[in-house]
């Protein structure tokens, strides 16, 4: 994961037991944001005009690849709109009820995009499993045709999503794997009906069926898990926890860590909130300049609030899940 150095704003206000610092960053997302968003409109367009072509021309060539291609492309469709939608709804401003806007809908979009990916590749196997024992006929010559202009129009969907942010943005990936798991299926479909044509063995459909459902699986495992792990505040990918205490504690001045979280808002918006242990008081100006230069500089953290504590105040407390710090 690459880390961000921008400069942000970052200001500490006196409490009874310390001081609080915050450091919010907000710049650097805006262009990556807009393009993502172009590119998610314009795929959504392609893929739903085309997936209504392919659903007629899965049903008039009896062909079960293609049709198990066009109904991961009528997901993907949906899927798009999912994303699209979500990531407008992202852009509005957080308020009292929602502190932190509506970001994370972009990371909820992604989960359930991968459990329509699931269902699909589950469906796939049921079909599949049907026409083994007795492959229909299929129109080879009419679903090649559908297959490869399908090819095209998903190579042209993937090549707009690679425009946008497909490593760090869990919302864009997702996306992105639906349309490079129909073009699989596309391949398939054409890999099926040359096979028909040459030698007519019509059990190509099924096989070429399953081998994209595996495919689609694997994709949809991935990023379930993914997007699960955001939801469940864990630690985002990339970033030593462990690490990142020892470092603030090895600030001078600075006595221990405690209550020390890291999570991530969306998949490209790290936070971290810990509390520092002073030996003085009077170190607590020059150890927060210091926390916040190590985050932003060092880690790429873009989001920090830190607890300044006096010496003696909360030394030996154990944190939320069991362990204790100092």
């Amino acid at each position: 994961m690459s880390r961000r150095k921008e400069e942000r704003g970052f200001d500490h206000h006196a409490h009874n037991h310390g001081a609080q610092g915050h450091q919010h960053g907000h710049g650097g997302h805006s262009h990556a944001h807009g393009a993502n968003k172009k590119a998610l409109k314009l795929s959504f367009f392609l893929i739903a005009s085309y997936m209504i072509v392919e659903v007629i021309g899965g049903l008039a060539t009896n062909s079960l690849a293609l049709l198990s291609d066009a109904g991961h492309m009528l997901s993907d469709a949906a899927a798009l709109g999912f994303s699209l939608l979500a990531m407008i709804w992202g852009e509005r401003r957080a308020s009292s009820s929602k502190t932190y806007g509506y970001k994370r809908l972009e990371v909820l979009a992604a989960f359930v995009n991968g459990l329509a990916l699931l269902g699909i590749s589950l469906y796939i196997f049921y079909e599949a499993s049907r026409r083994f024992s007795d492959p229909p006929g299929v129109m080879s010559s009419g679903m090649l045709t559908i297959a490869v202009i399908g090819l095209l129009v998903n190579v042209a969907a993937a090549f707009i999503l690679m425009k946008g942010d497909t490593s760090e943005n869990l919302n864009i990936r997702s996306a992105f794997l639906h349309v490079i798991g129909d073009l699989l299926g596309s391949v398939g479909a054409i890999a099926a009906a040359i096979a028909m044509m040459a030698f007519g063995w019509n059990i190509a459909d099924p096989i070429a069926s399953v081998v994209v459902a595996v495919l689609v699986l694997i994709s949809a495992y991935r990023i379930t898990r993914d997007s699960a792990h955001i939801l469940m505040e864990g630690a985002p990918a990339g970033y030593d926890t462990d690490g990142i205490r020892r470092a603030l504690a090895g600030i001078p001045g600075v006595r221990g860590v405690h209550d020390l979280h890291l999570w991530s808002l969306s998949s490209d918006l790290p936070l971290l909130s810990a509390h520092l242990v002073l030996d003085r008081p009077e170190d607590g100006e020059a150890a927060m300049d210091q926390a916040r230069r190590l985050l932003t500089e060092r880690f790429g953290i873009g989001h920090i609030t830190i607890q300044l504590d006096p010496p003696g105040a909360v030394c030996g407390v154990r944190d939320e899940a069991g362990h204790g710090e100092h």
